[in-house]
């Protein structure tokens, strides 16, 4: 994508100075708008041609079956994928009956830019169309971070060559056809005409559609209204059960334009009324109409000027990750900041690949970014998953354990995935949910959240595992039978980082327990429980390799065949999309970061000189056929020395959709990607770590082609501004009065005004590890300075 010359590189937004149609759809994901509540894919105004068209609902899905050849007991029936609503980004042009499509006439110019600071989509164009007639459309997008259920769009037509008579026809459609699906499994489901009318109507410049799904039974509400401005301008409405328009029509004469601001409300509810759907998103209509929309800009850029206040990272020496990093964080917000009580999808609401559904990448990925710079966020992500606890606590129940199984895949709760050893054996993303509760805890405080959906969270996770697990006849205690965050080693014993994430699960639990035993007797939770779970977590097993002086990612991984890497071509990757999966469970190859995640997330497991040899072997047999693979590497590189390998791995993380590497940017962007841009540049280069509620550590160190690093992150209250170049770091507490932060094993007491200036101590040299043959990060190399 980025590649392609008609993308530029700048620090503040994505421009694409011209339009390529082999690459639409990828683009339509790019530049695509989204509040965490109502997502727009960045399909034309006009509507064609399109990649993929989008409008989304976080929340709102369709129920279909799911198709076993044999199935088996505990097998989900069902599954959820998300749907394509209403759209109400349409705003279809006619130019002396000729309607504008790119395709067709004579186009001059064409520039989309995403405006990072702003919060809008821009788009100019220049036309000529078949019959002689040239224009200019300039249109602005917005998804309002302010106010949930609004968005809204500026369209300008100017007449540049002889008289014209404009229309324009401002729509909401339902069920609109959609291209079918490819073959790529991380594709999504098609579902055609999802939604049932209810009720349509329209007077004046004012139009509502109301529908419900047919199986999840979702009443799903869009409304638009308009403002217009242009030289006797003629409008009429229509309305049908899946259709309502807008029409304004008007003589322009040279120089002359035709102006329309479309105002769109949306709403959906499993449980409100008819009536109440459509007051409530009638309501919504009305407070943005009679702010304006001058108004709605200003509150957009105010609203993203304190988020870049206290978020930015800036990244001199490296434009494209200056950029990247910039991108990464403004979609990663759109994904999560209004959410409010549901979950943050693996697309964002940018398309609808994996059906919409949300993975344990939210908590392991994307919350860490929000958790240190919008932590309110973060704790409605977490509200969420506590919200669907009861079908965790059942879907537990089903598979004879206790306490809760949350689902592998989902989008309102239930478990999702119909492929088991992949699926439910992936119960780590139980403990996955325990450890973003741990650090939302840890860094803000909040001993109300703690209390109450926190210790819920906690305790039943922590019962899962106690079931789950056993002690041996030596006394140690092993988990038995479950995947890993390496999906090419299903069903194995003892996956170190499920055994250690685990066993915090298990202390964390028990310490939250003795906090408030008031609520633990609410929960059942006794004095021997407690105890069971510090037994447990005290005796869990961690499988090491005293041969290869390395930990197995699982009991028995080392002694696995290997893999034959240089008989692997360059387009059998993916390789999940060119081999069986039982040859992948049997050989010594890894999909993604596995072992080395659990030494980033419990690097206090792990000594020095291990995490060193382990980086090495893994490095040998990781492909990173997932997107969650290389901000991990990245992190661990940083760590052990190889700071040229952490670069690299970084821009691969942050390029991993606006380069399209993994070749489904289609679909929608990498929301876990973008965020490991973050983590790669603040736990890797920036050396941050936070394993206990003792001080913050950091240990920074950048490598040749980034000259210096700055970022911020919020603590209990406060704003630690962190500052790095070659020779030295600088901390700063910049809301607040003092903090304690270790810098490379040195203690500091930072206070407000008087920050300090640290050296940065020599960085050892260690020999360079290989990668499998082909599989080698596209080497970074200085940008210039940002």
């Amino acid at each position: 994508m980025i590649l392609n010359p008609c993308f530029a590189v700048e620090p503040w937004c994505i421009r694409a100075t011209s339009l390529d149609l082999d690459v639409l759809a990828q683009t339509e994901s790019v530049f695509a708008l989204s509040n965490g509540h109502i997502g727009w894919r960045a399909n034309f105004d006009e509507g064609e041609p399109s990649g993929l068209p989008g409008s989304y609902l976080n929340g709102v899905w369709e129920q279909r079956v799911l198709p076993y050849a044999e199935a088996g007991y505990g097998y989900p029936e069902s599954g959820q994928t998300v749907i394509n609503v209403t759209n109400g980004k349409l705003i279809r042009l006619l130019v002396d009956d000729e309607p504008f499509d790119v395709r067709y006439g004579e186009l001059h110019s064409h520039e989309w830019v995403l405006d990072l600071r702003a919060g809008v989509l821009r788009r100019r164009v220049e036309w000529t169309s078949p019959t002689g007639r040239t224009i200019r459309v300039s249109s602005v997008r917005l998804v309002s971070l302010v106010q949930r259920s609004v968005a809204a769009v500026s369209y300008e037509v100017e007449v540049l060559n002889g008289p014209a008579r404009i229309v324009v026809q401002s729509e909401l459609v339902a069920n609109e056809q959609l291209p079918a699906p490819g073959k790529d499994p991380r594709g999504t489901t098609v579902l055609a005409a999802s939604l049932q009318s209810e009720a349509h109507s329209c007077h004046d410049q004012w139009a509502e559609l109301v529908h419900h799904t047919f199986g999840s039974g979702l009443r799903v509400g869009c409304v638009m209204d308009h403002l217009v401005e242009g030289p006797s301008v003629q409008c009429r409405s229509e309305s049908y059960p899946d259709l309502a328009r807008v029409t304004m029509t008007a003589e322009l004469q040279p120089g002359q334009s035709l102006q329309v601001i479309k105002f769109v409300a949306y709403g959906w509810s499993s449980t409100r009324s008819l009536p109440g759907v459509r007051a409530q998103v009638a309501a919504a209509l009305t407070a943005a109409t009679t702010a304006g929309w001058a108004d709605m800009l200003a509150e957009q850029r105010a609203y993203l000027d304190d988020f870049w206040d206290r978020a930015d990272v800036e990244v001199a020496g490296d434009t494209e990750i200056q950029q990247a990093v910039r991108f990464a964080l403004f979609h990663v917000l759109q994904a999560g900041v209004r959410a409010e009580g549901k979950a943050i999808p693996a697309k964002g609401l940018t398309g609808p690949g994996y059906n919409g559904h949300t993975f344990w990448d939210s908590e392991t990925f994307v919350l860490p970014v929000l958790t240190y710079t919008s932590p309110d966020a973060a704790k409605h992500a977490l509200r969420w998953r506590h919200s669907t606890l009861p079908m965790a606590l059942e879907r537990a129940a089903q598979l004879g354990l206790r306490g809760a199984a949350f689902p592998w895949r989902t989008i309102a709760g239930a478990e999702c995935s119909s492929y088991w050893p992949a699926g439910t054996a992936a119960f780590h993303i139980s403990a996955d949910i325990a450890d973003a509760v741990i650090r939302y805890i840890r860094v803000t405080g909040d001993e109300g959240f703690e209390r109450t959906v926190g210790m819920d969270l906690l305790v039943q996770t922590a019962r899962l595992w106690r079931s789950l697990g056993h002690h041996d006849s030596a006394g140690q205690f092993r988990i038995d039978g479950v995947t890993g965050p390496d999906e090419y080693s299903a069903v194995a014993d003892n996956n170190v980082y499920t055994n250690l994430m685990a066993q915090q699960n298990l202390h964390a639990a028990a310490d939250t327990a003795g906090r408030y035993p008031d609520r633990a007797r609410e929960l059942g939770v006794d004095e021997e429980e407690m105890a069971a779970w510090r037994d447990a977590a005290d005796a869990m097993f961690v499988p090491y390799d005293d041969v290869l002086g390395i930990h197995p990612q699982a009991e028995g991984f080392t002694e696995h065949r290997d893999w034959d890497f240089t008989g692997t071509a360059a387009g059998q990757y993916p390789l999940l999309l060119h081999f069986p999966y039982f040859d992948l469970y049997r050989k010594k190859v890894t999909k993604q970061a596995d072992l080395v995640l659990a030494m980033f997330l419990r690097g206090d497991a792990f000594t020095s000189a291990q995490k060193a040899r382990n980086f090495d072997y893994y490095e040998r047999i990781t492909v990173r056929d997932s997107s969650l693979s290389a901000c991990i590497q990245s992190v661990l590189a940083a760590e052990v020395g190889h700071l040229g390998l952490a670069h690299d791995y970084l821009g691969e993380a942050a390029l991993m959709d606006l380069d399209d590497l993994e070749h489904n940017t289609r679909d929608g962007l990498h929301i876990a990607s973008l965020a490991g841009t973050w983590i790669a540049l603040v736990y890797g280069l920036g050396g941050m770590r936070h394993y206990s509620d003792a001080a913050i550590t950091f240990a920074p160190r950048l490598p040749e082609g980034i000259t210096r690093l700055t970022f911020n992150v919020f603590l209990r209250g406060q704003r630690l501004r962190v500052d790095i170049n070659h020779e030295r770091a600088r901390y700063s507490v910049v809301d607040g009065k003092q903090l304690e932060i270790v810098h490379h094993g040195q203690s500091v007491q930072i206070t407000a005004g008087e920050p300090a200036v640290l050296p940065m101590p020599p960085i050892p040299v260690r020999p360079a590890p290989a990668q499998p043959q082909g599989r080698e990060p596209a080497h970074r190399h200085s940008t210039g300075s940002s």
